[in-house]
């Protein structure tokens, strides 16, 4: 028998192994988006000098990307354009500014921002500093964002104009800065005892100027992530930064980023996925097109206007673009390689539209604050099955438990767990953190594999026994999004007197003939003739639009309740 002290050495043999295999392999995604291609010497210079101060922060990464391309245009947002070498002397020049402002290493700069130059500065000078990020959601509530701001003890905050109505009168819990207006030259949102993002860049010191002098090897800070939120408070998630390119190699083993090519990046980048595709756009220096606010048809705009190669987007608003996108779109005209999304599933009928509207360039990648990445799906694995949450990247291990923490056999249902290097480190919330297991985190998703790919079930607190039986609302909406005349759908559970649970839909109709037409009879029968008895919703609620987050994810809370809805249809 293996003595507990052997089997735990062999445990940390077993993953130095691993870790460094995967280190190995690593260098190929990289190597092939072109991430590591040679620079002059004065350019090596300052790429080396960048690495050894800030790592592979967006920091260190972002002080690369000026020293190989200095003139190569970074950022395009609301504001104009930016170079790599005006972002990299900004986000410096920031930094100073903040710590001329007594900003310590350990402190927190809190960001309530919208996609645009201001939220990358902040990232890069959190990194330069050696502070903790806390980013804020753009779709909280006034009460809620006051909360979290105490809750997390920010230090300094980072505030679009639209949000400053959220601060009170009286707020003195921090300094702050205005990152971005509304309308140019107009600073009247800006209070006593307040700043500007680009006063901040005006006045900052000169370097190695004594109160603003940055430290040479800053601490890892961390950055807390909030969770979205949907059933309750948001809880902070600290989050570890990258120490390697393993991050970004593991994205780019399963979907074909390349370098200096021109990305859109829609999602919101106070979320894991918007944050992550800014860091991994730094890393190979695209061209970052950004709006504060997404519209489909300004989308369609923007691929036309800007060629991007890539697409980093959350499924609500791929739904939204398909919905615009004229019969006569030349397609074949437009340079877009890549659609990548993230942040909930997207549905059967999105998946089958996208593909064959766009062609081979769909990318679906499942995972959620805690665990980063899981899995992700190329277009191939999504034509043959539009509802999976694709393959582990590589250095990613999923596994699905039963209760008791063991592997159940392919095609088995259980709990889905996610090992790869950039876990969270726990909630700053004490006493709610996941369950891990041998190095991986729990997602709080059920699901089952398949010849390596994953197919997720839904929440587990979302599953429901009706009848006696496990029922997922998840395989309700995915047969409901094929249903013609649906626009989209909710599908939850609900107490009933019969079975002890049933399922109720939510349903947004279609501006169509067919969607005016639509009946609850006809959605239970179509639900009838493709699931089980159970999954059949036992009535809907219709609905002008389906309460989201600033993610796009259904607030089930804020779901009107059927027998509190006049509008409903229930089937007798």
């Amino acid at each position: 028998m293996t003595s507990k002290p052997q089997t735990s050495l062999l445990n940390k043999v077993r993953k130095a192994s691993r870790a460094t295999s995967d280190m190995i392999l690593g260098l190929a995604p990289v190597a092939q988006a072109g991430v590591l291609g040679s620079m002059g010497p004065g350019a090596a210079g300052k790429a080396a000098s960048s690495i050894y101060r800030w790592d592979f922060l967006p920091a260190g990464l972002l002080g690369i990307a000026a020293a190989r391309d200095p003139h190569h245009t970074a950022i395009i947002d609301d504001g104009g354009s930016l170079t790599y070498e005006e972002l990299h002397e900004r986000s410096t020049a920031l930094a100073r500014a903040l710590r001329h402002g007594d900003v310590q290493q350990r402190n927190r700069i809190g960001v309530l921002a919208r996609n645009h130059r201001g939220f990358i500065m902040a990232l890069c000078a959190h990194g330069r500093l050696g502070t903790d990020l806390v980013l804020l959601n753009t779709g909280a509530s006034a009460e809620q964002t006051l909360a979290v701001i105490r809750e997390q003890k920010i230090d300094f905050l980072f505030i679009d104009e639209e949000f400053t109505h959220m601060l009170p009168e009286d707020f003195n819990d921090c300094p702050v800065a205005v990152s971005w207006f509304e309308n140019y030259g107009d600073t009247s949102c800006v209070r006593d005892g307040w700043t500007s993002l680009q006063e901040m860049l005006k006045t900052a010191p000169p370097p190695k100027w004594p109160t603003a002098e940055l430290p040479q090897r800053p601490r890892r800070g961390r950055v807390i992530i909030l969770t979205s939120g949907t059933t309750g408070t948001p809880k902070g998630a600290k989050r570890p930064e990258p120490r390697s390119w393993m991050p970004a190699s593991s994205i780019m083993s399963r979907i074909p980023l390349r370098q200096r090519r021109p990305a859109y990046l829609a999602a919101p980048m106070f979320h894991t996925w918007g944050f992550a595709t800014a860091q991994l756009c730094i890393a190979l220096r695209s061209t970052m097109i950004m709006r504060r606010k997404f519209d489909p048809q300004d989308s369609l705009r923007i691929i036309e206007a800007h060629s991007p190669h890539t697409i980093f987007l959350v499924p609500t608003m791929l739904q939204r673009m398909m919905e615009v996108l004229p019969d006569d779109y030349d397609i074949g005209a437009t340079s877009l390689r890549v659609i990548a999304s993230c942040g909930s599933a997207i549905p059967e009928g999105i998946v089958k539209k996208t593909l064959e509207r766009f062609g081979p360039v769909l990318y679906n990648q499942y995972g959620s604050t805690e665990v980063s990445w899981a899995t992700i799906a190329n277009p191939e694995e999504l034509k043959e099955n539009p509802t999976t949450a694709g393959r582990a990247p590589l250095g990613t291990r999923v596994q699905i438990l039963d209760a008791d923490g063991n592997r159940v056999p392919d095609g088995e249902t259980g709990r889905i767990f996610v090992g790869n290097n950039m876990l969270y480190e726990g909630y700053t919330r004490p006493g709610a953190d996941k369950p891990v297991i041998d190095g991986m985190v729990c997602t709080g998703d059920l699901g089952h594999l398949e010849n390596g790919l994953l197919y997720i079930s839904g929440r587990e607190d979302d599953m429901i026994v009706s009848g006696g039986e496990n029922v997922f609302p998840r395989e309700t909406e995915d047969a409901l999004s094929q249903l013609e005349g649906i626009r989209e759908c909710a599908v939850a559970g609900v107490p009933d007197e019969r079975f002890g649970q049933a399922l109720v839909a939510w349903v947004v109709r279609e501006d169509s003939p067919e969607g005016k037409a639509l009946t609850n009879e006809q959605i239970r029968a179509f639900v009838k003739k493709r699931l089980s008895r159970f999954a059949v919703p036992r009535e809907t609620v219709f609905l002008d639009e389906l309460p989201r987050n600033a993610v796009g994810k259904v607030v089930p809370r804020m779901l009107p309740k059927p027998w509190e809805e006049a509008g409903s249809e229930q089937a007798a």
